[in-house]
């Protein structure tokens, strides 16, 4: 199984708007795990469904060496679906049971060929993946969008697949559900194939796959080392955009001084001819040499600041923009210890029974618990947008901002601009767009309408309206804020948060992005109660 690969050749892909995609790629990924990495948009989706098939190429070819498994982002199941159906062992099953009660119709036997032992194979797969409580008849309407997840992947697994394609799968896992993917991949021997924003997981890749510009670069080691290889280039390209600029500088100073010698040259050689009385037609055959001497000079280093230039704008194109966020939030400041939010005996349905939370200013908290238990809940009663059945709360004057997984803070038929200025009216025009610009929303792109946004500009856009509103927010709320961002998205908005001066409560089950926003206060929903809980 360790020879199992994927081999693309020559392949091209354009949308049905002619958009293309990829325009002649080749690759072959070897056996062992790979995370495939790219800012959203790039074509990593893409390619795992050129790969599995699900789309069809222009030109060019794929092959997979073994018997492929795929599990897209988003799965094409219906609510009625039960858990056997999913994981397609309802056949054989089935047919065991029959022969069980007594049904010796050669079908079934025929049905089941080999497999008499597929329910203990199925109950193990599942075990792995914390769907041992999961029964068989079950329907998918009432399972997790986790669990369907999990469903998902288990089904791959129990085909047994030499290649295996996974296209974000630990979207809407919750922290436990993603530790066990984690444990099922690590000890996986075929050719994996990953696209993944979760860097928990990329760091457990053999080598990383970056897919820029329509082609594919190799990186050996786990994300972090890919981090590090980045960096490195970054600075040897940063490097060579100092030396290259010195060197544009240089041509053009030897240029301008070449020319002014040229000049002078002329200017005295037509005195001496003036002054020796020399013929006028030996004068001006001097005079028209002496200028195709100049012109020549002058041409030769006009070709040396060509080079200089074109080697400038090589260095810039081999350095990767950041895309970084750079903020200073001095009215989100609060002072250390006011209380911001004061909740006692807090009952909503069934989730929580006499649920008690104090946030005090600037305490950075992560809200964890399993999917369903009530995280999104909480974070509306702290904002305020649900009301309790019961119980006491106090919010402190000031402005409380939630953002929610859709992001849908903001109005999609206006500008990114026209919201910023609704909430910051203040704000001086001329500001306003210098604001956005260091959002990244330079130009024309602070005049799009929010609608046609995509996930990380949406998010940048949000983060500039919510952090400069007039008042700025004291406590910010996030749920689940990293899930279908890329990487630079999260990076960004990890810089946002880094910046902020309040108090946030944030859900998440991204450890590093967690670990990089430097929470300092964890808690816990367990039974319908809060408690406070150690680091991750």
């Amino acid at each position: 199984m360790s020879d199992a690969f994927i081999v693309v050749s020559s392949l091209s892909f354009s949308w049905p708007d002619n958009t293309p995609v990829f325009d002649g790629l080749s690759v072959t990924v070897p056996g062992g795990r790979t995370g495939l990495v790219a800012p959203n948009g790039a074509g990593k989706s893409t390619l795992l469904k050129l790969v599995a098939g699900a789309l069809t190429p222009a030109a060019g070819s794929v092959s997979v060496d073994g018997v492929l498994g795929y599990l897209p982002q988003d799965l094409p199941l219906t609510a009625e679906l039960t858990v056997a159906e999913v994981l397609g062992v309802a056949p054989v099953l089935r047919a065991i049971r029959a022969v069980e009660s007594g049904d010796a119709d050669e079908e079934h036997f025929t049905t089941i060929g080999t497999d008499w032992d597929v329910e203990e194979r199925t109950r193990a797969q599942l075990d792995r993946l914390g769907l041992g409580d999961l029964a068989f008849d079950r329907r998918l309407d009432t399972v997790s969008g986790g669990q369907i997840i999990s469903l998902g992947l288990a089904a791959q697994l129990l085909r047994q697949p030499d290649v295996l394609l996974l296209d974000e799968p630990t979207n809407n896992l919750d922290l436990d559900a993603r530790h066990r993917l984690y444990d099922v991949l690590d000890d996986w021997r075929g050719c994996l194939l990953v696209v993944s924003h979760d860097r928990a997981l990329l760091d457990r890749m053999d080598r990383i796959a970056e897919l820029d510009g329509g082609e594919i670069r190799f990186y050996g080691g786990n994300f972090s080392a890919y981090e590090e290889a980045v960096a490195a280039e970054r600075e040897v390209a940063e490097k060579n955009i100092r030396s290259a600029e010195q060197e544009v500088k240089r041509e053009k100073r030897e240029m301008q001084q070449a020319r002014e010698r040229a000049a002078r040259r002329a200017s005295n050689a037509q005195r001496n001819l003036s002054s020796a009385g020399l013929p006028r037609i030996f004068a001006g055959n001097m005079k028209r040499n002496a200028e195709v001497s100049a012109a020549k000079a002058d041409g030769t280093h006009a070709a040396r600041l060509g080079a200089a230039k074109t080697r400038l704008d090589q260095a810039e194109r081999a350095l990767k923009d950041e895309l970084k966020i750079s903020l200073d939030l001095p009215q989100t400041a609060v002072p250390a210890g006011r209380t911001l939010f004061d909740g006692s005996g807090i009952r909503v349905r069934e989730l929580f029974d006499g649920l008690d939370l104090v946030i005090r200013g600037p305490e950075r908290i992560a809200l964890a618990a399993p999917n369903g238990a009530g995280k999104s809940t909480l974070l509306r009663v702290i904002h305020g947008s649900l009301t309790a059945d019961s119980g006491e709360v106090r919010r402190a004057d000031g402005r409380v901002a939630y953002l929610s997984q859709r992001l849908d803070l903001l109005d999609d038929a206006r500008t990114v601009a026209e919201n910023l200025a609704a909430f910051a009216p203040a704000m001086p025009p001329a500001d306003r767009m210098n604001l956005l610009a260091r959002f990244l929303f330079r130009g024309a792109r602070a005049h799009l309408p929010v609608g046609v946004l995509s996930g990380g500009e949406r998010l940048r856009a949000t983060l500039a309206c919510v952090l400069f509103a007039e008042p700025a927010p004291q406590l910010l709320l996030l749920d689940e804020p990293t899930n279908n961002l890329d990487l630079v998205s999260a990076g960004q908005l990890e810089s946002a948060l880094n910046a902020y001066r309040g108090a946030f409560v944030v859900v998440s089950h991204d450890e590093r992005f967690l670990s990089e926003v430097k929470i300092d206060r964890w808690l816990r929903l367990d039974g319908g109660k809060l408690l406070e809980a150690g680091r991750g």
